[in-house]
């Protein structure tokens, strides 16, 4: 049996928009977009700046510990302790892999300082902000999360629920849905990308010190900085 296909015209609706936001000004109904201001914007630089070099300091990390497990030496965590430190220093090495060594140990001591006087910073503008001050009291929320989460979110009044606001920050599956079958694949990604990654360390970090017994609101600078509980 022949099957036909009916020729459908697609619609502009330009001009129907143009009316719709046209009525809406009129009316001053048009929906209002929360935009940061300057200062909002600047403090996000230095969560990004701290951000980075933390990132930058782990990738060293990650060199010196292969650096010492191909000398057999392996201390985990405790490598960045004074007596991990003098291990590593200690290790007879090849003219290159010496070089490559002492490099990277440069880096590590030249990011630490500095790691820290962001982090100082930080700390100091999370002091001015209740909101801020308010977040850490939930178990593993520090001050960059909760910080990241205020400048990013802005006024929370202006979403209706959880729902948006993972939306917003790209939390949410995507989702590639055709007639009545309905697919969802990976987070959308959409949104600050900061904050998304705060979110996400968060939960696994706060969830790996509740393993080994060591939850606590002052592990927040171990997830992300590399350093070792005590």
């Amino acid at each position: 049996m022949p099957r036909f296909a009916k020729r459908v015209r697609k619609q502009k609706t330009d001009r129907q928009d143009a009316q719709l936001l046209l009525r809406l000004m009129v009316e001053d109904r048009f929906p209002r977009i929360w935009v940061a201001d300057a200062e909002n914007r600047d403090l996000r630089q230095l969560l990004w700046h701290r951000h980075r070099l933390v990132r930058m300091r782990t990738r060293v990390m990650n060199q010196l510990h292969v650096v010492a497990l191909n000398e057999g030496l392996r201390r985990k965590k405790a490598l960045w302790r004074p007596a991990g430190r003098k291990q590593l220093e200690s290790l007879i090495l090849a003219p290159w892999a010496r070089r490559r060594r002492q490099d990277l140990l440069d880096l590590f001591d030249q990011l630490t300082p500095k790691i820290q006087e962001l982090t100082r910073a930080l700390e100091g503008e999370v002091e001015k902000r209740p909101v801020t001050r308010r977040l850490m009291t939930h178990p593993g929320v520090g001050p960059p999360t909760a910080l990241a989460f205020e400048l990013v979110i802005g006024t929370p009044q202006r979403f209706h629920g959880g729902k948006q606001i993972a939306s917003y920050v790209g939390l949410v599956p995507s989702e590639e849905s055709s007639g009545d079958r309905r697919r969802l694949g990976h987070i959308s990604k959409q949104g600050n990308s900061l904050l998304r990654f705060f979110w996400w360390k968060r939960p696994r970090s706060r969830c790996a010190a509740t393993r080994c017994g060591a939850a606590s609101s002052s592990t927040w600078p171990c997830a992300e900085d590399g350093r070792s509980r005590r």
